[in-house]
C-alpha cells in the first residue's frame, strides 16, 4: 500500500511538471516579452527551474506566497521568480519586466483551474 502511495505521488509530480511546461508554452504564445526556446525539454528544464526558485522563495517568505494566499505579494514574487529564473538558464528563456508580470497573470489565471507547481 505504501508503495503504491510513493508511485502516486511520482505520478502526480510527473504530471504537474508536464502540465507547468505546456502552461510555459502557452504562455510564451500569449505574453510579449516572454520566450521560451528549445521546444517542450526547455519549457520542461524553465518549470523546472522556475519551481525550484519558486520553493526558495516559499521556504523564505514563508506561507504568505503560497497559491492558497497569493495575492499581491505573491504575484510579484512570481514574477520576480520567472525574470530571475532566465538568468539561471539563459539560451532557454527570455524574459522582459512586463513578460514576466504578464506571464505571472497568466499563470496565476490557469493556476487557478489546473493547479501546477509553477511560482
Amino acid at each position: 500500500m505504501a508503495e503504491q502511495n510513493v508511485r502516486n505521488q511520482w505520478i502526480g509530480l510527473v504530471i504537474r511538471f508536464l502540465v507547468s511546461a505546456i502552461v510555459l508554452l502557452v504562455v510564451s504564445w500569449l505574453a510579449p516579452g516572454f520566450v521560451v526556446a528549445g521546444g517542450f525539454v526547455g519549457a520542461l528544464i524553465a518549470a523546472a527551474v522556475i519551481a525550484i526558485l519558486g520553493w526558495i522563495a516559499e521556504t523564505l517568505l514563508g506561507d504568505r506566497i503560497s497559491p492558497q494566499g497569493r495575492g499581491l505579494v505573491g504575484f510579484v514574487v512570481a514574477a520576480v521568480v520567472i525574470y530571475l529564473a532566465q538568468f539561471i538558464i539563459p539560451g532557454l528563456l527570455t524574459v522582459s519586466i512586463i513578460g514576466a508580470l504578464i506571464a505571472a497573470f497568466i499563470i496565476g489565471l490557469i493556476d487557478a483551474f489546473v493547479p501546477t507547481v509553477l511560482r
